[in-house]
């Protein structure tokens, strides 16, 4: 029996045609995610955020706390090169002197270490704890990076110290946990004042925040100076 040419093609697309259905049927949905190497990293969203710097004072405004060391560097204003002045800047850079470190930094509230030593929950807390073999005296948190947006725009910065008002709240900063502090708003995330400028935000404001892996940081004005210093303690 003669089968017309045209009949055999018309045959061919309907089975492609039941098996793309089949398929669909078959197969569960899947989100394409938000960063191809970071999706593992939750977005931390509305989150308040407030402005902090290195050689800040202690105040009533920040719990007396002062900010001439960090938790990870005893000496860090002295590492940095200065007071990052937030009110007399040249750019994103303090008024009279490039900085020696990064100047878009931030902190949040978790620290790997206590009293010197490492917690023995810290690999089983931090995300990227299995990537390397860290040191004695390695902080796997200290330089680590993030994405922080305000209404669409976004900067990157690295983690530098601990806070705001914690150093242990770690279903917060690793998980999907509103911050425990109750003071500011419940203030999640401490940003130094260049990621306040190029972001234009207020003294106490919110944003959405991400970790990311350093290969996903795109070149910009946090990457022209970048920090790879680890602990110094005295």
């Amino acid at each position: 029996m003669f089968i017309r040419k045209e009949y055999i093609l018309f045959f061919i697309v309907f089975l492609i045609f039941l098996s793309g259905c089949m398929f669909n049927i078959l197969t569960p949905e899947i989100n394409v995610p938000y960063n191809s190497s970071s999706q593992s990293y939750p977005i931390h969203k509305n989150i308040t955020v407030t402005i902090f710097w290195i050689g800040e004072e202690a105040t009533s405004e920040n719990g007396y706390i002062t900010n001439t060391d960090s938790a990870w560097d005893d000496m860090r204003m002295e590492h940095y090169g200065g007071t990052d002045d937030p009110n007399n800047r040249n750019g994103y850079f303090p008024e009279g002197f490039i900085p020696h470190e990064n100047p878009f930094y931030f902190a949040l509230p978790y620290n790997d270490f206590k009293n010197g030593k490492r917690k023995p929950d810290a690999y089983n807390t931090v995300y990227w704890s299995r990537e390397k073999v860290w040191g004695p005296y390695e902080s796997m948190c200290k330089n680590r990076w993030i994405r922080i947006v305000k209404k669409g725009k976004v900067v990157y910065a690295q983690w530098e110290d601990v806070g705001p008002f914690g150093e242990d709240d770690k279903e917060y900063v690793f998980g999907n946990a509103l911050p425990k502090n109750p003071i500011n708003n419940h203030a999640g995330l401490d940003v130094s004042p260049a990621v306040r400028d190029f972001l234009g935000l207020l003294d106490i404001d919110k944003v959405d925040w991400q970790f990311v892996d350093e290969s996903d940081v795109p070149f910009g004005p946090w990457k022209e100076i970048v920090t790879t210093s680890q602990i110094y303690w005295k």
